[in-house]
């Protein structure tokens, strides 16, 4: 069961994002203000070629000040669906297309202060496309060997969440015995 809102007031908007505050009351009936993070959500993809390899890309985050190991994600823009995102993204960032394309379900990237919440797919028939990065992205394009890349999510090597869990959601798909 969700809170009942009270009061909701805008506190910032920004290009991507908006900060509300929010006056909530729980399901036990406690009350308190709740600041959130208005984000339009997003889609995640795990692209797997017919010799086993996933697309990983190693994207400099300013937010973490280092270079992560992800898969290719991007924000849902106005009036897309979230498969839509999913196959502009990977066109856009790993330049490649999928002719197949299957749902993984949904994350909330952190639900204690953010709304957004992103779509994770396994893409699958992998054949060539054209990579357009735009300009605030840092981005190298690799391919590794799925077992190898489970292995990094596993040893902590890979610390991205959507990153993690699709990969995992991905594997029970295509190698249920992983």
């Amino acid at each position: 069961m969700g809170s009942d809102k009270k009061r909701s007031e805008r506190m910032f908007t920004g290009k991507i994002i908006a900060v509300d505050t929010e006056m909530i009351t729980l399901p036990n009936g406690h009350q308190f203000e709740l600041e959130l993070v208005q984000h339009p959500g997003g889609a995640a993809i795990v692209a797997l070629d017919a010799e086993g390899q996933v697309c990983l890309l190693r994207q400099y985050r300013h937010a973490a000040e280092q270079w992560l190991w992800e898969l290719p994600a991007g924000k849902i823009d106005l009036a897309e669906s979230p498969l839509s995102t999913a196959q502009r993204e990977l066109a856009e960032e790993a330049g490649v297309i999928a002719g197949q394309w299957h749902e993984l379900g949904a994350i909330y990237t952190s639900p204690g202060v953010f709304k957004e919440v992103i779509h994770l797919y396994l893409a699958q028939d992998i054949s060539p496309g054209v990579v357009r990065h735009e300009e605030d992205e840092l981005i190298e394009i690799n391919w590794f060997d799925l077992h190898t890349v489970l292995e990094w999510a596993k040893n902590g090597q890979i610390t991205d969440a959507k990153t993690l869990v699709g990969l995992f959601r991905a594997v029970e798909l295509v190698d249920p015995d992983q």
